[in-house]
């Protein structure tokens, strides 16, 4: 009888114990989570920041869009899918996720380039026009101080 009262009395406080054990591993898996997802949305940025050249006239012009908004570049619609940018700590580059539309009157919209392109190397993915030039210069967040033009 008196072992038996032990077994029971052992079995009661495993169980304490391992429920101790199963709450911190739920808190601690919360807390990475929540740091992981903070981390993601710290990379991801509302704006990027894109260079046009019209090779005709040899004009450049700097471009913000926000994710999912349309700006024009001569005939070119430009919308941006997602802006990536390296956290501070690690190697500088900022990728974005680009749809460029060519609105060529009586010839209807055609897609010149849909892909990612890449502010270190912009040959690496280019968008191959016979007039206009794109390219990614940085991603940044929004500001109260910075106006987002859609030229």
């Amino acid at each position: 009888m008196f072992s038996f009262i032990n077994i029971t009395n052992n079995i009661n406080f495993l169980r304490y114990v391992f429920s101790i054990y199963i709450l911190l591993n739920i808190i601690m898996l919360n807390m990475c989570f929540a740091q992981s997802t903070n981390l993601q949305s710290e990379k991801f940025k509302p704006i990027a920041i894109l260079h046009g050249l019209d090779k005709v006239t040899a004009r450049t012009e700097r471009l913000q869009a926000t994710i999912k908004q349309k700006i024009y570049f001569g005939t070119l619609t430009i919308k941006v899918r997602t802006c990536y940018k390296n956290p501070p700590t690690e190697n500088p580059e900022s990728a974005v996720f680009v749809e460029i539309t060519d609105n060529v009157i009586g010839q209807g919209n055609s897609l010149v380039f849909n892909g990612w392109m890449f502010s270190s190397s912009p040959a690496l993915s280019a968008l191959e026009h016979p007039i206009y030039d794109v390219w990614v210069v940085d991603c940044i967040k929004l500001s109260s101080s910075s106006n987002v033009s859609s030229d």
